[in-house]
């Protein structure tokens, strides 16, 4: 039995919740990934997208003990998310689970209820007839003060984090097995199926986005999108970013993690940090091009009204 399933259960029924992480390089998370979901009581799927580093031997070695199995997504020589989506929302209606979490190798999942497990949590949403659930999200990052964390325990020293919501509800990725395939939404954040009663609820989401800036660097300015997707607006600032534009915020600009209970997601961004310092200079731009659009109109006004009025 897994150990989030070994505590007090009274009358409600234990769920089986099956996360289907999708992988690429992705050593630095994937192990404490694994093993945090084990802990909660939630068993792991690997959609492995043929990684050069040495993330599918790392979730190899927890097959059996959190990881119920592993395959290979072929790549196409560039991330293609939608691919991605599409494989897990095949595999939703063939793995044996009641539910499912469309989960990211750097993400760390929890109940805000302190001693509450997430397979506890869900499984009390289901017990109530809900059958989606949502994740409120805390950004944290690397700061100008303490700006190295790629290391094993990063978790220990990133210390610093902002609330994010672009809108609510943000991440309703973990659902209740259905009959019909189901939809993931944009970027896989917002599951869509015919009779969905998301849960009144949000658990939590750690989002470990970078480490450094170095790994930022790596993570975005190196990767190469599907053009497909970036032409229909997939992935934002992440396909744009220059290696200038990787800026660090200052920890006073940010708040410190004292524990999973006392993350606070009051007041929360809606814009991501390190792609505001690609999305400003931009708008600026746009604004600047409108500025000189709006006097152009006007001077031909002006001129259209001196020879009207044979001044």
């Amino acid at each position: 039995m897994l150990p989030g399933l070994t505590g007090p259960t009274g009358m409600i029924a234990r769920v089986r919740i099956v996360a289907m992480i999708q992988t690429y390089n992705e050593q630095r998370f994937i192990a404490g990934c694994i093993e945090h979901l084990y802990e909660q009581g939630v068993e792991v799927y690997v959609i492995d997208n043929e990684s050069t580093d040495d993330t599918r031997a790392i979730a190899e070695r927890y097959l059996g003990r959190g990881v119920a199995g592993i395959e290979t997504l072929a790549r196409k020589d560039c991330f293609e998310l939608e691919a991605q989506c599409a494989r897990q929302e095949e595999l939703a209606q063939t793995l044996d689970a009641d539910w499912f979490i469309h989960h990211d190798a750097d993400e760390i999942r929890v109940s805000p209820k302190l001693g509450q497990t997430l397979a506890e949590a869900i499984s009390e949403f289901d017990a109530a007839g809900y059958n989606a659930v949502n994740f409120l999200e805390f950004t944290f990052v690397p700061t100008r003060e303490s700006p190295d964390h790629d290391h094993p325990d990063f978790q220990k020293t990133m210390r610093h984090y902002y609330p994010l919501l672009p809108v609510f509800p943000h991440r309703l990725n973990a659902w209740k097995r259905q009959d019909a395939r189901v939809k993931l939404g944009p970027a896989g954040h917002r599951v869509e199926f015919p009779g969905l009663k998301m849960a009144p609820e949000s658990l939590y989401m750690r989002h470990y986005q970078f480490l450094s800036a170095e790994h930022a660097r790596q993570k975005y300015v190196a990767r190469r999108f599907s053009t497909a997707e970036t032409d229909s607006g997939f992935h934002g600032w992440r396909a744009r970013i220059k290696p200038e534009q990787i800026v660090l915020p200052s920890e006073r600009d940010l708040r410190r993690y004292e524990g999973d209970h006392l993350l606070d997601p009051s007041n929360p961004l809606k814009h991501e940090l390190l792609g505001e310092s690609v999305r400003v200079p931009e708008l600026r731009r746009a604004n600047a091009g409108l500025l000189r659009r709006l006097k152009q109109s006007a001077a031909v006004r002006v001129r259209s009204l001196s020879v009207r009025d044979g001044r």
